[in-house]
């Protein structure tokens, strides 16, 4: 008689322990079904559904593009795929910078609809309001700080942040602010990897670094970058474990040969 393994699923009490354990926290992005049921049995302990699939996925060249129906679609299909793995949402721009109760019906929408067990809100202080409504109401939150790239056009670069001592001590004050209000964890984007490691040893929350260093609690990068499917896009602190890119236009040459040809299908590859 077969038994069926529990699979227990990684929970935000999970990461906050994995923080207090000393244990790095792994995250990488998902879009859809098949990846994310790839990365769960890979073992990746945070699912990101970022609104970086409008530019991996949708082709757009910022995230202000996608909005709420498609991030729960896509958020949709990666809880589907995902077993153990705890599933982090965005809220897209213009959900929640708003009004409180706008913030916190986008929430509630991502989490009934989608799915999801958390979402991710780019700011600090000046939506902390909106953050607390949605952590009231029972829904963990994750923070995002640094470079935040719904505010794109403000910086208009996707250069490093808080580089300048005034930037600098902001993000640290958005950080406590951030963990004071409830917050589960904490993602830094871009920023020098002192800063973060200052920030790090500040928090009981756990980071989650992308380009800031080796210091943060954990790691997240965009899965289509990782595995070099996106092409042409090769930041600092991208380490690229695949060349997929180029494997898949050499499958996609060779299969074209192979029909133009009449060598696919054979013998065996028909009914």
């Amino acid at each position: 008689m077969s038994v069926n393994k529990i699979i227990k699923r990684i929970t935000t009490s999970s990461i906050l322990a994995m923080k207090a354990n000393g244990e790095k926290i792994t995250m990488l992005t998902a879009y859809d079904y098949s990846t994310a049921q790839a990365l769960d049995e890979a073992g990746i302990d945070v699912l990101l559904v970022g609104d970086s699939a409008a530019n991996v996925f949708a082709g757009y060249e910022t995230t202000l593009p996608i909005t709420l129906d498609n991030m729960i679609y896509h958020a949709s299909a990666v809880a589907r795929g995902a077993k153990r793995a705890l599933v982090l949402a965005d809220l897209p721009f213009g959900t929640y910078q708003g009004s409180v109760d706008e913030a916190y019906q986008a929430a509630v929408r991502m989490m009934k609809e989608s799915g999801a067990q958390a979402v991710k809100l780019e700011g600090g202080l000046e939506i902390i309001d909106n953050i607390k409504k949605i952590i009231n109401a029972g829904i963990p939150v994750c923070g995002h700080l640094g470079l935040t790239p719904q505010s794109i056009n403000k910086f208009g670069t996707f250069g490093v942040r808080a580089k300048e001592e005034a930037e600098a001590e902001k993000l640290k004050a958005d950080a406590l602010a951030l963990q004071e209000a409830g917050c589960f964890a904490v993602v830094l984007e871009k920023i020098p990897a002192q800063l973060a490691k200052e920030v790090t040893e500040s928090l009981n929350i756990p980071t989650i670094g992308i380009g800031a260093g080796g210091d943060c609690d954990g790691q997240v990068l965009v899965v289509n970058d990782m595995l070099g499917f996106t092409k042409d896009f090769k930041p600092k602190f991208l380490r690229q474990y695949m060349q997929l890119y180029s494997g898949m236009v050499d499958a996609a040459r060779q299969y074209a040969e192979d029909v133009k040809g009449g060598s696919f299908p054979n013998e065996n590859e028909q009914y």
